[in-house]
């Protein structure tokens, strides 16, 4: 496999973060009066938000291994609770932070060097 570059990360964390402002949006949209013209460009900016990240996914995909591009993906539980944090003021729990903990470390193995593994392997 070969080795991923943390620029290489980065953009993927990009589009990553893209997908959570679909979340964003949405909680605004949920303050508004259902079918009022504030409601329907929230949710025009909604789907097209979907649409770039589908877009863009769709290119991730094609560059990195599935397993790299979907461990990368649940991150977006990171993203969301930062979001929460400083655009909706929302508290941290221990619960929050224990899962989000495991998540980083999750994709910090998914996305490590294997290249030790692979030596191992053909000796």
């Amino acid at each position: 496999m070969k080795k991923i570059r943390f620029r290489q990360i980065l953009v993927l964390q990009l589009v990553v973060m893209i997908y959570t402002f679909s979340s964003i949006i949405a909680k605004m949209a949920s303050g508004t009066e259902p079918f009022s013209l504030q409601f329907i460009l929230f949710y025009g900016a909604d789907v097209a938000v979907l649409g770039i990240y589908a877009l863009l996914w769709q290119q991730m995909i094609k560059r990195f291994p599935l397993s790299v591009a979907y461990a990368n993906r649940s991150m977006a539980l990171c993203w969301s609770l930062l979001w929460s944090i400083l655009i909706f003021g929302n508290e941290v729990t221990p619960q929050n932070l224990a899962g989000i903990l495991l998540v980083i470390a999750g994709t910090w193995i998914v996305n490590s060097d294997d290249s030790g593994k692979e030596k191992k392997e053909k000796v």
